[in-house]
């Protein structure tokens, strides 16, 4: 067993999560178990059998549009894989469970999947649910990539230590928190010669303290002053104090590491309060025009991993599109796409090498295998992973511009 004892207690305290799942043993190749959802049956390639997958998103409950626009992603790659013959002739199957944003809902349904087959996992969404499942998948050393999971903790057993026992097993196709915050702080000062910064930020949320940390910590470097550090808690909606605080100082920008729906509320709260400040935010950002006005939101710019409406993009918006009835909503489901991509590509080395699925020497084989990838063109960049299973690849820019998240630039 191996040591997790500052993970579990990370895990303890996060109240974002993943799935949970009604029904066990393994699904009918027609029908998924009660709260679940397959991919992959019928699919030409069945004929050579199966390679099952685990898929852990929050599709319903708070911030579901990330979980939703991943599982999304995720089934679309597989579906495009299976049409094209699958893995050496043999059909990925998919079960996905909805998670609901819970971390002990997460680990359930992950154990669920471990009753059903699996021999990998694509999940979870939420970094807190993510966490706890990876104490329980690195246990078992089941190969594990999440999309969006952002906190330096879902690899690293204590990230405050450079030299922290890794999770060998876990990868990610997104950025970490200290990336964003830092690419943030340095987008601030040279792009908008930024002075003077404030920060807003949930308080016990892996994903908002992390950005905040690094972007305070890069300022600093870079000789901006950050003139307040507003916090507030899970649930609020009145954030007119804090805003005060910051109309008072005046920054020349107001990071704002939080989710969508939160952030959404600070801007427009911020304006009221007479605060004119430039508005960045990281990834969480994603939908953020949905949640406060083309005016207050206008010239606002965040971090993403998805150049949206590029043509570098456009045969995948077209076939997102074409299988879901509707435009791609953010960057969590070419992110979803490419996790789904990098796993396979796993997968497939262990199976050229012909050994057996869900045995120790399959997933190992699928871990190193991942560990080596270098080149792998995916939707959000050309993958390789660091020395901490973190992907290497650009950041694209998203302005507001007229009510609309437009991609400004790679940097």
């Amino acid at each position: 067993m191996k040591k997790r004892i500052l993970a579990l207690a990370l895990a303890g305290a996060m109240t974002a999560g993943l799935l949970t799942g009604c029904g066990g043993g393994t699904p009918a190749e027609s029908k998924a178990p009660a709260g679940s959802s397959a991919a992959g049956s019928g699919a030409p390639a069945a004929e050579g059998g199966e390679i099952l997958v685990g898929v852990l998103a929050n599709t319903t409950g708070d911030n579901a549009v990330y979980g939703n626009a991943v599982q999304n992603g995720v089934m679309l790659y597989i579906d495009q894989l299976n049409e094209k013959g699958g893995i050496n002739g043999k059909t990925v199957k998919a079960i996905a469970y909805d998670e609901k944003g819970d971390a002990t809902e997460a680990v359930n349904a992950y154990n669920r999947l471990v009753g059903d087959g699996i021999t990998a996992l694509i999940g979870s969404v939420l970094t807190g649910a993510t966490i706890a499942v990876a104490d329980e998948t690195y246990d078992m050393n089941m190969p594990q990539i999440t999309a969006s999971a952002t906190a330096a903790g879902v690899t690293m057993l204590d990230p405050e230590k450079a030299d922290s026992e890794i999770r060998t097993n876990v990868f990610r196709s997104c950025f970490i928190d200290p990336f964003q915050g830092e690419k943030m702080a340095q987008y601030a000062k040279d792009k908008l010669s930024a002075a003077t910064a404030a920060v807003i930020f949930e308080t016990g949320n892996d994903y908002a303290e992390g950005l905040k940390d690094a972007f305070v910590a890069k300022c600093g470097e870079l000789g901006i002053t950050v003139t307040n550090e507003e916090a507030y808690a899970k649930g609020d909606v009145d954030f007119k104090a804090q805003m005060t605080n910051v109309a008072a100082s005046n920054p020349d920008v107001v990071f704002c590491p939080n989710y969508y729906e939160d952030s959404g509320m600070i801007v427009t709260q911020a304006r009221q309060v007479g605060v004119t400040s430039t508005f960045l935010g990281g990834d969480g950002w994603g939908s953020i025009a949905k949640y406060a006005s083309a005016e207050d939101l206008e010239g606002a710019v965040y971090c993403s991993g998805y150049a949206a409406g590029t043509p570098a993009v456009a045969q995948f918006e077209s076939a997102y599109t074409a299988k879901y009835n509707e435009d791609v909503p953010n960057m969590f489901a070419p992110l979803g796409y490419d996790s789904a991509m990098l796993m396979c590509n796993a997968l497939k080395a262990a199976e050229d090498a012909g050994l057996e699925a869900g045995t120790d020497e399959y997933k190992q084989a699928v871990i190193d295998a991942m560990k080596a990838t270098k080149g792998l063109e995916g939707i959000t960049g050309t993958y390789e992973f660091d020395e901490y299973n973190n992907p290497i690849k650009s950041a694209a820019m998203m302005k507001l511009e007229g009510g609309k998240e437009v991609f400004s630039e790679m940097f």
